[in-house]
């Protein structure tokens, strides 16, 4: 009967270990009343096992790794679909030569995501932390609230290293500020940034320039530590750093040292370079940061929207249809996908599936 059903299997870090979902705003109902589907969550493993997959044609991923022993050999897998937008926990290259499309779900974040550094920028400018304390104080605090002042943001600089899904709605919701916009991204659309009012720039003139500087472009190799000392030291001292995308962008001790001596102002931190930090990490210590566990976009619009990206691209695939989101594009053209896909159209196309 395996063979028969389109087998959808999800990691088991979505479930706590009674059975009960981690992320009850996941509705997998559309999963399980779609027709000639079989759904099941998989053992905790961190990598996933390729023994665990042999007879799935479609694996949804939440935290745990998939890497080159993940693949099974069967040659049945057609689809991983990561929950959310990073994939450094995926092998993009062990997907893409077993001919497996690796699906993320850039409609589910981008606004959560915005929405997170639009309101790490209001609090650092507001001081909001600080306010909180001083309130906190009684009439001491009141006493001291000349002494904290906020930062006006009108025709102050908002930059974004990068400028894609998020960087993007990060500025389509910061209109209303009349702020002026930079950012820089090699890989830029530059109709979408003139239509935005985005000014391109180059790198070093990003860290020169910005007032609040937002770090929006995904992890890899040509990223990993592109905010070191050097450009840190380029930032205005009364500029913020904001990073919602990945710790390892940032070189976290480079940053911590500039915290430190105030040589900027502040920095809204979602990521860190280890998470969770250990106890004594000195960033925690600090008063001019604000932190949050990588999940400040965690709300139950983003958990809804990345389960029902990840269900329409699976039942999608199961139809034989080029589902949305995928990273590996090349695998598309290949042979092993082609078949694959033809082989899921050939038995599962009358069902309809839209």
């Amino acid at each position: 009967m395996d063979s028969v059903k389109f087998r959808v299997a999800l990691s088991g870090d979505f479930r706590k270990p009674d059975g009960s979902p981690i992320y009850p705003d996941f509705d997998l109902e559309p999963l399980r009343n779609a027709a000639g589907v079989e759904m099941v969550f998989l053992e905790s493993n961190s990598p996933l096992r390729a023994d665990q997959l042999e007879d799935f044609d479609a694996l949804i991923l939440l935290a745990h790794r998939f890497d080159s022993t993940s693949v099974p050999r069967s040659g049945r897998l057609a689809v991983v679909a990561r929950f959310g937008v990073g994939y450094d926990t995926v092998d993009v290259e062990a997907c893409t030569a077993a001919g497996i499309a690796l699906v993320i779900t850039p409609d589910g974040v981008r606004r959560p995501v915005a929405v997170s550094v639009i309101t790490f920028m209001l609090a650092l400018t507001g001081k909001l932390l600080t306010k909180d304390a001083l309130t906190r104080k009684g009439p001491h605090g009141f006493q001291e609230r000349s002494e904290h002042m906020g930062v006006g943001l009108v025709g102050r600089t908002l930059g974004s290293l990068g400028i894609g899904n998020i960087g993007a709605e990060v500025f389509r919701l910061a209109r209303p500020f009349d702020m002026q916009f930079i950012a820089h991204d090699p890989f830029a659309d530059k109709r979408v940034a003139a239509d935005l009012g985005v000014e391109l720039v180059g790198l070093e003139d990003l860290f020169r320039r910005a007032d609040v500087l937002s770090v929006s472009c995904p992890l890899s190799p040509q990223t990993h530590h592109i905010v070191n000392a050097e450009r840190i030291a380029l930032m205005k001292p009364t500029a913020y750093l904001i990073n919602t995308a990945r710790g390892p962008i940032v070189d976290q001790k480079a940053l911590t040292q500039a915290l430190q001596a105030r040589r900027i102002a502040g920095a809204g931190l979602d990521v860190l370079e280890q998470e969770p930090p250990d106890a004594d990490d000195a960033i925690l210590k600090l008063d001019n940061v604000i932190l949050a566990p990588h999940a400040l976009c965690w709300t139950d619009q983003c958990f809804a929207g990345n389960g029902a990206a990840d269900v329409k691209a699976v039942i999608e695939v199961q139809h034989g249809r080029e589902p949305r989101g995928v990273v590996n594009r090349e695998v598309l053209s290949s042979e092993l996908w082609k078949t694959r896909l033809s082989g899921l159209a050939a038995r599962f196309g009358h069902l309809g599936g839209r």
